[in-house]
């Protein structure tokens, strides 16, 4: 008996102290959206981007070039000759997709520019989120874009407005 009476306590205490932690939510993505430094490193990203694919694509163009001659003349190549050339083209094919993988693999170069141009963009973020959640005495601020789900948020407890105003960043 005592303990369940010691649990109920225990729950109604841990209730009370709950109910006085001041929480809000931002929404990081309508926050990166506005700032143009954001914009600007998505950009750089996008070219990079493209250019790379349109690199690795010519690499895998050249390398259907070489399969469609090598079948055009395969009845007229010797073993030799086919075994030559059936592995220069697996030798090119393997060629462009380590391309494909040194810049769009895990860790690979995307990343890294994306590290280098994004990072200290969501870094100001993060630090104007911890400035204002301090400013405003917030105990927990939730970031409804990062894959958090939210089934109801009370608009005014949405700061994302006043992130910007920290960034120094109007509407």
């Amino acid at each position: 008996m005592k303990k369940v009476l010691f649990s109920l306590i225990l729950v109604a205490l841990a209730a009370c102290a709950q109910a006085q932690q001041r929480y809000c939510f931002i929404d990081s993505k309508f926050i990166l959206e506005k700032m143009s430094d954001y914009k600007d490193a998505q950009t750089k990203l996008d070219n990079l981007s493209k250019t790379w694919q349109d690199e690795i694509d010519a690499k895998m163009a050249e390398v259907e070039k070489m399969y469609k001659g090598y079948q055009a003349e395969k009845p007229m190549l010797s073993d030799e000759m086919r075994n030559r050339r059936q592995d220069e083209i697996v030798a090119k094919e393997k060629e462009a997709k380590d391309l494909q993988k040194q810049r769009f693999g895990y860790e690979g170069d995307l990343f890294k520019k994306r590290q280098e141009f994004v990072k200290p963009v969501q870094d100001r973020v993060f630090n104007a989120v911890q400035k204002m959640a301090s400013q405003k005495g917030f105990d927990l601020v939730l970031d409804k874009a990062g894959g958090v789900t939210l089934f109801y948020a009370d608009p005014k407890l949405d700061k994302s407005d006043e992130v910007l105003k920290v960034l120094g960043i109007n509407k």
